[in-house]
């Protein structure tokens, strides 16, 4: 692995920083937010956890199967036009305002802060994205490799109440299809969110060979006694147990991938 002017945090404590290779088998990467590429279109602030677009970092193309994670905050009555997707599970998870949907397959739909929509590009769809209400939206919007190309392409959106997810950890996504309540997708992989106040815990107990990735969407929390700020990303390896502390009142997700 080889990553560029992170730092890294090991369960024995070690901490290293530049470009260099490792091989740690646990280990927490901090991805500070200032850190992150990003790009400004007036209608659209990017920031992006993984190459994307005109980011190209060959060193930094995903974490296992999650492919992209961008930080987007969109103007009022902006948005993307219509445009193709193929074979990637996208996860728009909403974090403030709303973001409104039309595709290819004739799905329409607005899903607001709180909500989260998944779209199964499959085979191949066009979509639409807008912010239509008067002030910005912000998103984070996840990409996950699906397990198998191809197939009949999907959308849907549900709402996930704050308050149903407070001091927990709640599935909003998943390819297992176990997690009933959750929006399902076609990866080998898991994204969770949960509200925690001050002080307040959630656990996490993943297998070791899991790609685990956490933002804060607000707020500040600690993973195993790492800090990891509002927007920050924190990259999980081989960790056997997380435990996730809020510093301040935080939103926070989380995805599990292969």
């Amino acid at each position: 692995m080889c990553f560029n002017s992170f730092y890294f945090y090991t369960t024995g404590g070690g901490l290293s920083k530049g470009h260099q290779t490792f091989r740690i088998t646990q280990m927490i990467e901090l991805r500070p937010f200032n850190k992150l590429g990003g790009a400004d279109h007036g209608w659209l602030k990017a920031k992006h956890h993984f190459s994307f677009a005109d980011h190209y970092d060959p060193s930094n193309m995903g974490h296992g199967a999650l492919r992209v994670w961008n930080d987007d905050e969109i103007a009022p009555n902006s948005g993307f036009p219509a445009h193709p997707h193929a074979n990637m599970e996208i996860i728009t998870y909403v974090r403030e305002g709303a973001i409104t949907h039309q595709d290819s397959l004739g799905n329409e739909g607005r899903t607001e802060a709180g909500d989260v929509q998944v779209m199964s590009a499959g085979s191949g769809i066009r979509h639409s994205e807008y912010n239509l209400e008067p002030t910005k939206t912000r998103i984070f919007q996840i990409w996950i490799e699906p397990t198998a190309r191809g197939g009949q392409p999907t959308w849907g959106s549900k709402p996930f109440p704050k308050a149903d997810r407070s001091g927990k950890l709640v599935t909003i996504a998943s390819g297992d299809a176990n997690d009933k309540d959750a929006l399902p997708i076609r990866a080998d992989a898991r994204v969770l969110a949960t509200t925690l106040k001050a002080g307040e815990s959630a656990e996490y107990e993943p297998e070791r060979s899991r790609n685990l990735y956490l933002v804060p969407a607000a707020g500040a929390v600690e993973i195993n006694g790492v800090r990891v700020n509002a927007r920050d990303g924190a990259a999980i390896r081989g960790e056997a147990r997380l435990k996730i502390t809020a510093l301040e009142d935080s939103e926070l997700v989380l995805v599990d991938a292969a």
